[in-house]
């Protein structure tokens, strides 16, 4: 049996209110907003398989929802489409600040005597708001009826907040519920998974790198997806790139520094 199983989950939506963007005068206190990662991006070699052929990865969905999709496309999708998917209790929508930008503002901020840190943040804020800095960067979804869950990533407004990854993860790979010895565990677990690795190959057909990879080219920055115990992962790390240089670029080119006379 593979190392790594997945199952399929199959597109599917519950009708719940629309989600703005944004309100008019945002009451940050009311909004989940985070500090971008500050990991790189991570990337590994990928190598096709002998004998197999490329796949057109971009176009994979997992639950109707594919990379490079803009913010509103996944916003219809989910929040006014209607289907088995939710926004999850908590936080369902939160917003970040690239790194790069944030720097800038902080700069700003106390360039105008503002350095108590609550003030200093609400500074920050708005004016990330005012500029169309701040960004709605991760979106999360539970089907809590089987467990599963839908993390949709996306890139900045420097690149029109497109997705770049979605993480599905279901509880193959966990005896939760299951009742007996350790041998029905066992066996029973052994289904789950070859029920779902079957949805997987179904769906997207056989793995084109390794035994658990589908890639567009053996370019790891073209769109791919990885499959692992009860998860899926699909990535565009090229999206991402682009999305990271174009905010190191810009951030640069427009950081207020003191007009300098020499």
């Amino acid at each position: 049996m593979m190392k790594r199983l997945v199952f399929l989950l199959f597109a599917g939506l519950v009708a719940v209110a629309p989600c703005s963007s944004f309100a008019d005068d945002m009451d940050f206190d009311e909004f989940a907003i985070v500090d971008q990662d500050d990991t790189g991006i991570d990337t590994e070699d990928v190598s096709l398989n002998a004998d197999a052929s490329s796949v057109d990865v971009k176009h994979f969905d997992i639950a109707g929802a594919m990379l490079g999709m803009s913010y509103d496309e996944i916003k219809n999708l989910f929040f006014d489409g209607g289907g088995l998917y939710a926004p999850r209790k908590k936080n369902s929508v939160i917003y970040t600040i690239n790194k790069e930008w944030k720097y800038n503002l902080d700069y700003e901020c106390r360039q105008s005597n503002i350095f108590i840190p609550e003030k200093l943040e609400k500074c920050i804020y708005s004016l990330a708001q005012n500029r169309g800095l701040l960004y709605i960067a991760e979106m999360h979804l539970e089907r809590a009826f089987t467990g599963e869950t839908l993390d949709i990533y996306f890139t900045s407004n420097a690149t029109d907040n497109l997705v770049w990854k979605i993480v599905y993860t279901n509880d193959a790979n966990t005896l939760e519920g299951i009742d007996g010895d350790d041998n029905k565990f066992n066996n029973q677990r052994e289904k789950k998974l070859l029920a779902f690795w079957q949805g997987v190959l179904d769906k997207y057909g056989t793995p084109n790198s390794d035994e658990d990879k589908w890639i567009s080219s053996e370019n790891a920055y073209d769109p791919m997806m990885q499959a692992f115990y009860g998860q899926l992962v699909l990535t565009d790390k090229g999206l991402e790139a682009s999305d990271v240089a174009e905010n190191v670029q810009k951030a640069r080119q427009n950081f207020q520094a003191k007009p300098y006379a020499f």
